[in-house]
């Protein structure tokens, strides 16, 4: 179908709560996408870095194609391998804990958020402290702690019990700390909030104050997580621990999944009956997940993230030079913002027509998240496109 006719089944049968480019997509190889035209773009987004490997990658393709011939879903009063597996790779590649598996990065927060209050139940703690520019996801909870009023327009009341703190400012922090306390939560780097990071000195000081006052330090990795940043989890640049994670995005490759890990006298109080997910740890979606593990280290893919990551910030450094429209370049790995001094939604639709995905937040960060297994290749004929945008833009 071209773009007409797909807007009106779109007008007629879907609700309009997202902004839609008009670019109907087919198919997709790699960094590659296609349209229905026939036109190729290069996808350096990675669609809110969910395409961690690419599209349609080989090993999770035949990996959801064996699955799906053997058992597609099982109810979780059963056992099957997939899950077991898939748990075993995040706690090994993680911090050791026990996983529950659901459908996508809102649903393992909102899990966290239970399991921190049901740990609690028996004290009367269960406030949870969250953070200026913050992104947990559009469920009630989630959105509730999500430090961002935007978000919360129109859905009131709102959840009890969130308290927001500025990022970064461990002072601030210490203060917000009451006897209704039971849990911080926050990104090691804010994706949405405009690829933000924490720093040393305030993780590690957040780490110490839950120590100190008996908090669960939550970690949200739904989006800088799975190796992205050049470690499997972003917590791992900070020599620190959570008690709590979550996962989604990019955990299937593609497939939706998400997961909440914690450790096990913590993940303990979710007994049966306190929480569950239909649709979670399916052996489809978990059956993905094994293969995004298997290839990174099949493909020693942290490795290249650190290489690439590396060569995009100083192609990137190069650009800012050449164009005063850029405000600063940050980020680690292949999480990487590039702060405008205007507002990029023009920016990002010019950089679209010419064939290239980008995203834009917080209305001045564009937002570059390559696929994992990017080339230097892409990378540059990336940044070109962007370059010739950018040339014919007035700052």
């Amino acid at each position: 179908m071209n773009i007409e006719e797909m807007k009106e089944i779109y007008d007629r049968y879907v609700i309009p709560n997202y902004i839609r480019n008009p670019i109907v997509l087919s198919r997709g190889s790699g960094v590659d996408v296609w349209d229905t035209e026939g036109k190729r773009y290069l996808d350096l987004f990675s669609g809110w870095a969910v395409s961690l490997l690419g599209h349609c990658h080989p090993h999770v393709v035949e990996a959801v194609q064996r699955q799906a011939a053997i058992l597609q879903h099982a109810p979780n009063i059963y056992y099957t391998e997939p899950q077991g597996l898939l748990a075993k790779y995040i706690s090994e590649k993680s911090f050791g804990g026990q996983c529950f598996f659901c459908n996508s990065g809102a649903e393992a927060n909102e899990a966290a958020i239970k399991l921190a209050r049901i740990y609690n139940s028996n004290t009367g703690k269960y406030k949870i402290l969250t953070f200026s520019n913050s992104f947990h996801g559009r469920t009630l909870a989630t959105v509730t702690a999500t430090a961002q009023p935007k978000y919360h327009k129109g859905f009131a009341p709102l959840v009890e019990g969130f308290t927001y703190v500025p990022f970064n400012d461990l002072e601030a922090l210490e203060t917000s700390v009451d006897d209704k306390t039971c849990a911080i939560m926050l990104e090691p780097i804010q994706g949405e909030g405009g690829i933000n990071s924490a720093t040393g000195d305030f993780l590690r000081g957040v780490r110490a104050l839950c120590n100190e006052n008996g908090l669960l330090l939550i970690l949200d990795e739904v989006q800088c997580g799975m190796g992205r940043t050049g470690k499997y989890f972003a917590y791992q640049h900070y020599d620190i621990e959570p008690d709590i994670m979550t996962l989604a995005k990019a955990l299937g490759g593609g497939v939706a999944i998400g997961a909440m890990t914690a450790k096990k006298e913590i993940a303990k109080s979710l007994v049966p009956g306190s929480h569950a997910s239909t649709f979670g740890g399916n052996p489809l979606a978990c059956a993905a997940g094994i293969a995004v593990f298997e290839t990174i280290e099949k493909e020693n893919l942290i490795h290249n993230v650190k290489e690439m990551g590396k060569y995009a910030m100083e192609q990137l450094t190069i650009l800012q030079k050449d164009y005063e429209i850029i405000n600063e370049i940050r980020g680690k790995g292949l999480m990487i913002g590039i702060e405008l001094n205007v507002n990029g939604a023009e920016i990002i639709k010019n950089c679209i027509q010419a064939g290239l995905f980008l995203n834009c937040t917080h209305d001045k960060v564009i937002r570059f998240m390559p696929p994992l297994n990017v080339r230097k290749e892409h990378i540059d004929e990336g940044i070109d496109i962007l370059r010739t945008v950018l040339s014919k833009t007035s700052a």
